[in-house]
């Protein structure tokens, strides 16, 4: 049965996309307003995250809307890292221990063209192209707009408005300007940049590299990475700083020096990749920030998500996954308040925040091991222990990677808790020696669950 109020989305990304389409299922009247050109119908990707990595947080969201045999059609599954040195020599390394757990690629262009088809395809949901948002006023639910083709200026005016306008939100720069709460923000970013680039397939379209990995070349303070595409290609990121080393951005300036730079430090990359340099010069170079705020909701009328709430750097693979399980979340509160929008939205932001706020901060952790700690020799004996305790313990032992992204059934926060404290555990014990992995696993097992219990229970002493 339809539902009474309107309802106003700024934003037809992946998590505007995806809520619209829910809260279409739903049956409420949603109309969704989005900047951009329609990318069902324009090429809009060059150069900016085209594919991203898709795993059972987003998936779960995926089968709440009953797509997840359309979506599967898009993935390329990654079972773990593969490692390059820089004499071009490989390992991987795999994400969990456990059968059939890994990672996807997805296109972020076909996932969310999927999305907004199925939303569009509902009676009660209509989606608008190049409409720029100007000003919400929040209090009124009003959103002020201009169309990007003719310069026409209008407004819309809804029951509810729902900003998923990502890390630039207009909604949330309403809260900040208009100063009609206590609203807190911060967006941080790092000394890093990020560049895409691409290892095209061969002439008879087969992949260069091994398909079914998150390919990192590891450096210290910089690395590539690489993620495949259904068309046989890989989506090549380097991150890099802008202005320390001895290469940067700010000094990569000539095709001779680019040349250099992959030559010295991903020999093996640059044979795969004989348009560097075309596209090193012709795709942008990107900021990595992180972007925190409380509230994100005002008295029941507006209500932001996804980036907009809490943007996050790419190095966990969680910003998509994270954003949909935003509107998961979302969706069980609705059911427990039953139309009482103010305590539905106040309920989702207390519960949520906590862990949006702990995936952040596992991403800037996961930036340091991507491009430094994977290479480091206790690291790897660290990722062989948890591998066994995984594979000998499938139902006891989870490592923190696999709490974060394979345990879908419990919150970042918690997730986060419990990966630190085991990563502790286990690298303070190989540096002591208190630990083999020769040993039985039992044995192991028993020496990482006490060792753990016992920082957790001093972290939470301290915290009092």
């Amino acid at each position: 049965m339809p539902k009474q109020e309107s309802i106003l989305i700024i934003g037809a990304g992946l998590c505007g996309s995806l809520l619209a389409l829910r809260l279409g299922q739903r049956g409420f009247n949603v109309r969704v307003i989005e900047m951009r050109q329609d990318l069902r119908k324009v090429d809009i990707s060059a150069g900016r995250s085209i594919n991203l990595a898709f795993s059972n947080r987003g998936l779960k969201a995926i089968k709440m809307v009953g797509l997840e045999s359309k979506v599967e059609s898009l993935c390329i599954p990654m079972h773990g890292r593969m490692i390059h040195d820089k004499e071009g020599n490989t390992f991987l390394s795999n994400y969990s221990g456990r059968k059939n757990e890994s990672i996807n690629s997805i296109s972020r262009e076909l996932l969310t063209a999927l999305l907004l088809d199925e939303a569009e395809a509902l009676e009660n949901v209509t989606i608008e192209f190049n409409k720029r948002s100007t000003k919400v006023d929040f209090e009124a639910k009003i959103g002020c707009f201009e169309d990007t083709i003719s310069g026409e200026v209008f407004e819309v005016s809804a029951d509810l408005i729902f900003g998923t306008d990502g890390a630039g939100s207009s909604l949330r720069k309403s809260y900040f300007e208009k100063r009609k709460f206590l609203f807190s923000f911060s967006q941080n970013y790092l000394t890093h940049g990020y560049k895409e680039l691409t290892i095209q397939p061969t002439k008879s379209g087969e992949f260069k590299a091994f398909k079914n990995a998150l390919h990192i070349w590891p450096r210290g303070d910089f690395m590539i990475i690489a993620l495949p595409n259904l068309d046989g290609s890989f989506t090549v990121t380097l991150f890099l700083s802008y202005e320390t080393g001895e290469y940067n951005f700010n000094n990569l300036k000539t095709p001779e020096i680019v040349t250099e730079f992959f030559r010295n430090e991903f020999p093996d990359a640059l044979d795969l990749m004989p348009n560097l340099v075309e596209e090193f010069f012709e795709n942008p170079t990107a900021p990595l920030g992180t972007v925190k705020c409380f509230p994100w909701q005002h008295k029941g009328n507006s209500l932001l998500l996804g980036d907009a709430a809490h943007a996050i750097v790419p190095f966990y693979g969680q910003g998509m996954n994270a954003s949909f399980e935003d509107v998961v979340e979302f969706d069980a509160f609705l059911d427990q308040h039953k139309g009482d929008w103010e305590a539905t939205f106040k309920a989702f932001e207390t519960h949520r925040k906590v862990d949006t706020d702990a995936i952040a901060d596992l991403a800037i952790d996961n930036f340091h091991e991507m491009k430094d700690h994977v290479a480091n020799p206790i690291f790897q004996e660290k990722r062989k222990i948890e591998m066994a305790l995984e594979t000998e313990f499938p139902d006891i032992y989870y490592s923190k990677y696999s709490l974060v992204t394979f345990k879908e059934t419990i919150g970042y926060n918690k997730a986060m808790t419990q990966g630190r404290a085991q990563d502790k555990a286990i690298l303070s014990m190989l540096s002591a020696q208190k630990i083999d992995s020769n040993e039985s696993l039992d044995e192991q097992l028993k020496k990482v669950q006490e060792e753990t219990k016992s920082i957790l229970s001093e972290d939470t002493l301290l915290k009092y």
